[in-house]
């Protein structure tokens, strides 16, 4: 019992460590005032058409499906280990088959959604039918 306790635990704290990793990385990004290496952004700019709000809502879908399925994919392995690591134990063998299932209805959501935004972008923008 304290073994899966203690591989939970761990696999929240990778997971809250990528998390905040993802989350601090866009800060080394940030303009520091009065440093020299930093490139110049000209003045100026334009108007945001369709095909833009439709190119940022493609990419913001494709990052989320991505990372989506990729935790996916990491409750797949994780279930699959509890279940081989079940030993006969009808319970946890169970309880592993559930949470490989919970995943597996996980991921065809996350995919549904990506259809569904992937046809919602082409409708905004008209390119839907042609």
């Amino acid at each position: 019992m304290s073994k899966s306790v203690n591989l939970k635990k761990m696999i929240m704290v990778g997971l809250a460590v990528l998390s905040l990793a993802a989350v601090a990385l866009p800060a080394y990004a940030v303009h520091i005032p009065g440093h020299t290496a930093a490139p110049t952004v000209p003045i100026g700019g334009s108007g945001i058409d369709l095909a833009e709000i439709e190119t940022r809502i493609r990419q913001v879908a494709n990052f989320l499906i991505v990372m989506s399925l990729v935790i996916a994919v990491i409750f797949i392995v994780i279930g699959a280990i509890y279940w081989m690591s079940a030993m006969g134990d009808d319970t946890k063998a169970k309880k592993a088959k559930s949470m490989v299932t919970r995943a597996v209805i996980g991921a065809a959501v996350v995919l549904a959604i990506g259809v569904i935004l992937q046809t919602v972008a082409g409708l905004v923008t008209r390119s839907f039918f042609g």
